[in-house]
């Protein structure tokens, strides 16, 4: 049998995929939306990124404050859920993974809408609701492992998908918060 009689080459079973992406300071300054899904580099901390990325959020949520009203700010969170949307499904099919940790933007937002209900508030308490959210956000206990477990159901994440889990995360940490006020 000559080669041109060859059989052509069958698929691979199962087919090969392509290799997971490990961000850099190269791939998130590839795209405006890795910048933004990781937190504009926070979130390629080796240790701990959604703490990290968590951190930012509080900093740059200290710096917004000394320019914005609460309203203006009200309206920054609004536009970032929106556009963090975006931001975490590109990084993610980009990086070829569901919900990669170094994709912390849904910290970020999560995080601000903390700070913006919750404001004014001292030191002492934003540290709190840093803690309670960090807790809720990495333990993942009882409905933030209901929203984490939703969308790997389905095989699909995307950007809600990684947004939502850190949403209902907030959710839960402003219920504390507001328990222990009442108390």
């Amino acid at each position: 049998m000559t080669p041109s009689q060859a059989s052509p080459p069958t698929a691979l079973n199962p087919p090969v995929r392509p290799s997971v992406i490990r961000p850099n300071a190269r791939f998130m300054l590839s795209h405006p939306a890795h910048c933004i899904a990781l937190g504009f580099g926070s979130g390629l901390s080796p240790v701990a990124p959604g703490t990290a990325g968590t951190l930012w959020a509080w900093l740059a949520y200290v710096v917004l404050q000394m320019w914005l009203t609460p309203m203006q700010i009200g309206l920054v969170i609004a536009a970032s859920l929106a556009v963090g949307w975006w931001a975490c499904t590109v990084a993610a099919a980009n990086m070829r993974v569901l919900d990669p940790g170094a994709i912390v933007w849904d910290e970020v937002v999560a995080f601000w809408i903390i700070l913006w209900l919750v404001m004014p508030a001292g030191f002492m308490a934003q540290l709190g609701a840093f803690i309670l959210f960090r807790i809720f956000d990495a333990v993942k206990p009882g409905p933030v492992a209901w929203a984490d477990d939703l969308f790997h159901g389905f095989g699909w994440k995307g950007g809600f998908g990684i947004i939502f889990d850190d949403l209902v995360a907030a959710f839960c940490t402003l219920f504390v918060i507001a328990i222990w006020r009442v108390w």
